[in-house]
């Protein structure tokens, strides 16, 4: 078969050859296509040049002369399959060969098959640790599946303490007894304490729901790969669980929850389609079956959207409602449901996806904090790795009073979610935390590449912000000429929005760890 939009190329490529610049019209199809082609030799032969070949992504000429094609970076690797990750698994007592090496670094240059995501994200997030065995695993998946059952009942003694306020229990069924939780209690009875533990404990020991785990500020780590101090990557395990005298009527946690209860349910109503093709049992979800759900949710205003995405609202919501009173410092965010579905979508087992969520969350609730901080750090690192890498950008930012790098604010906050497809949101995300599951381990740190590959980056915990990075830099040209403020910048931003290639964006975020590394070290 002809391929159009290559022969297109090549006949630009010669034209370009003989001082003839413009790319032959997009109108021309399939069908006469050999003609075009015909032209261009015609063209390169009254100039005397031979006819080009095109050889995969360069365009050869007999003179020794190469022109890459637009589409001329380098193929991702092969994401990994199936059959690769059902391998890696030893038959006698379940772990990973190498503690997951391979795996890891598989998915940090190529991402995950569709169908394995779900059994993998897991343990890229550090829900079940790379070292764990079998029985480790089905240990640990049984007490996270109480502790979140304990969870949502905690979550229907509020909602049932609400409806008695109002008079009215709908459809709120009673819940079922559970061991209440230990929590220990601060100064202040208007929160849950939130104690940061011992800097020594594993990220992936948080058996106890009374227990934060391991806060990382960077400070005194051994990734300073960036080539620059790290932002701030405090990673935490909070627990913290609404105690008895907060479900006083009045108290400050229950008009919290009222409020974060409120929006959740706005808020996942609103979530679009756009996860159906990646779940297909939940995707032919009986009407009856959403409904009911739905109802046990007290989902408003869904009588417009069809059973699929009714029962992804609802479960929405059950989830980021058992959050809210997991991590109460944090609660609820708009924005916060945008990075929980791709979770929800995945994972058919509520459980596993609030898990998941929120070990996502460690590093990701530092961008709902009401001061900003943690935001205005990553805002920071950005501008940080332009000013090193492109002076001159950066210099033109300045000039136009932009470069505290606001305009990539919505980016960082949902991690380029809005900016990307549902598909490539899943492929970057889990190259992210493939990078840090590789720091975490130790992997292709201070190792030397193989003499058959080409330098690669080595793992990153701002692989987000150079990928963002990235994204500004593409746009370089266009911010030299057309951006005079920040409202210019955030139209250009926006304009982003379904025309970014992840593969090519992560190429040029790992070209710009090197860049970076160069310079600085």
């Amino acid at each position: 078969m002809v391929d159009r939009e290559l022969l297109t190329q090549v006949v630009y490529a010669i034209n370009k050859a003989v001082g003839r610049f413009e790319m032959p019209s997009p109108l021309f199809h399939t069908s006469n296509v050999g003609t075009v082609v015909a032209v261009g030799i015609a063209i390169t032969a009254v100039a005397g040049v031979a006819v080009a070949v095109a050889v995969g992504s360069d365009i050869l000429f007999n003179d020794g002369r190469s022109i890459k094609t637009h589409w001329s970076r380098k193929r991702k690797i092969h994401s990994l399959k199936s059959q690769e990750w059902h391998d890696s698994f030893d038959s006698e007592d379940g772990c990973l060969s190498n503690y997951g090496e391979a795996v890891v670094n598989k998915v940090r240059w190529g991402g995950i098959d569709p169908e394995i995501r779900a059994e993998v994200w897991p343990f890229l997030l550090g829900l079940y640790d790379l070292r764990s065995t079998a029985a480790e695993r089905k240990e640990k998946k049984l007490s996270k599946r109480e502790e979140y059952e304990n969870l949502r009942n905690k979550c229907q003694s509020v909602r049932l303490l609400l409806s008695d306020e109002r008079g009215d229990r709908g459809n709120l069924e009673e819940p079922l007894e559970f061991e209440k939780p230990t929590l220990k209690e601060s100064q202040s009875p208007d929160n849950a304490v939130l104690v940061d533990s011992s800097e020594d404990a594993p990220l992936e020991d948080s058996q106890e729901i009374d227990k934060r785990s391991e806060s990382c500020d960077g400070k005194g780590s051994q990734d300073n790969s960036d080539g620059i101090s790290a932002v701030e990557q405090k990673t935490e395990d909070v627990s913290g669980v609404i105690n008895s005298w907060q479900l006083e009527s009045g108290s400050p946690a229950l008009e919290n929850f009222t409020t974060w209860q409120r929006i959740i349910r706005l808020d996942a109503v609103r979530m679009n389609a756009e996860w159906v093709p990646y779940s297909p049992t939940q995707a032919n979800v009986s009407a009856e079956e959403a409904f009911k759900l739905a109802r046990a949710a007290s989902l408003e205003d869904d009588e417009h959207l069809e059973p699929c995405r009714q029962h992804h609202a609802a479960r929405l919501v059950e989830i980021l409602e058992a959050y809210s009173i997991y991590d109460p410092e944090t609660g609820y965010c708009q924005g916060m449901s945008d990075l929980l579905s791709p979770f929800v979508a995945l994972m058919d087992e509520d459980f596993e996806a609030f898990w998941c969520f929120t070990y996502f969350m460690r590093t990701a609730r530092h961008n709902f904090r009401t001061d900003e901080v943690g935001i205005r750090k990553q805002l920071d690192k950005v501008s940080e790795i332009l000013k090193i890498a492109d002076s001159p950008l950066y210099n033109h930012l300045v000039k136009i009073n932009s470069e505290d790098c606001t305009f990539v604010y919505r980016m960082v906050v949902v991690l380029l979610r809005r900016e990307l497809s549902f598909e490539q949101t899943l492929c970057l995300w889990e190259v992210i935390w493939a990078d840090w599951a590789a720091l975490k381990m130790g992997f292709g740190v201070g190792k030397k590449p193989k003499r058959s590959r080409k330098k690669r980056a080595p793992p990153s915990n701002d692989l987000l912000l150079f990928t963002i990075a990235a994204a500004v830099h593409k746009k370089r040209k266009i911010i030299f000429e057309r951006c005079r403020g920040m409202d210019d910048l955030l139209k250009e931003c926006n304009a982003m929005a379904g025309h970014l290639d992840i593969w090519e964006l992560l190429d040029d975020a790992r070209e710009l760890i090197r860049s970076v590394n160069s310079k600085t070290l």
